[in-house]
């Protein structure tokens, strides 16, 4: 066998392999149910998460660099300030111990990214912007409407699309609240009241898969933001949980590296450009 016909079958391979990926991802066949046991363990996450935070907090970590030693902090604070972005992926554990999902996998990460000259007040503009939300974080955000708002609580509406080796199209509906720390801290919480895949998108097919019965790439999303001004500017930390299915044994390979490059890649994004929205205000 030459060189060339040998390049053409290991490519034609590939090609065979990847669409069998897909195929196996996509299929009706391949729908999943979310069960009252993995919301369970998902629910015992959250509040371990939370409780940590509030750990955190009281004992003045406001930020998760303010958790590495000094030398360490004072060099993450000096790289955000030169325009980088911080990522970290997380895991919480309850008693020391890691929390069971049955059935569920966690995809828990944090991000911070500073955005100097800015005030708290013209972050949390950007942010409880959310019928431009379609604009500010496209094309990771779809479709953005606020639905509601009643003084620091927000019911929003956001359509989210990531293509990978799939592409994947959700509704979620998401309640929203911020709250002040003090005149230099502000926090919110959002976490999704409802998420729906969307099946077909863009099709005159197009239509949503019943709630909790389907390929289960994300049943669960919560959202944490952290903002602190100081040092000129303002620190902006997100923190985000989500719950999707686990992985079949037989894609595991190719699926799980996915698993940590896309919420990291997203999280990188969506601070980059809430950094951007911002600096076009100021």
């Amino acid at each position: 066998m030459n060189r060339t016909m040998w390049f053409m079958e290991r490519r034609t391979g590939r090609t065979i392999l990847v669409c069998g990926v897909i195929g196996l991802l996509a299929s009706p066949a391949n729908a999943v149910e979310l069960k009252p046991k993995t919301v369970a363990g998902f629910d015992r996450y959250i509040r371990a998460t939370e409780q940590r935070m509030e750990n955190d907090s009281r004992d003045g970590r406001f930020l998760i660099i303010d958790r590495l030693p000094d030398a360490a902090r004072q060099q993450a604070c000096l790289q955000l300030r030169q325009g980088r972005v911080y990522t970290e992926e997380l895991h919480t554990n309850e008693d020391s111990e890691a929390v069971g999902v049955p059935g569920g996998l966690i995809h828990h990460w944090v991000g911070i990214a500073f955005i100097p000259r800015a005030t708290i007040a013209q972050v949390q503009a950007v942010l409880q912007d959310y019928d431009n939300h379609k604009n500010t974080y496209k094309p990771d955000v779809r479709s953005s409407k606020l639905l509601e708002r009643n003084g620091n609580e927000f019911k929003v509406y956001l359509q989210l699309y990531r293509k990978s080796l799939v592409t994947v199209v959700v509704n979620i509906n998401l309640e929203v609240f911020y709250s002040r720390a003090n005149e230099n801290r502000e926090m919110s919480k959002a976490y999704s009241t409802r998420i729906a895949e969307v099946a077909d998108p863009g099709k005159p097919s197009e239509h949503e898969l019943p709630v909790g019965n389907d390929h289960g790439y994300i049943w669960r999303l919560y959202t944490y933001w952290r903002i602190e001004e100081k040092d000129g500017g303002v620190y902006a930390q997100v923190e985000s949980v989500g719950l999707s299915r686990t992985i079949p044994w037989a894609i595991a390979w190719l699926v799980k590296p996915l698993t940590k490059s896309i919420p990291r890649d997203i999280l990188s994004r969506l601070l980059i450009a809430t950094r951007t929205a911002v600096n076009s205000t100021l």
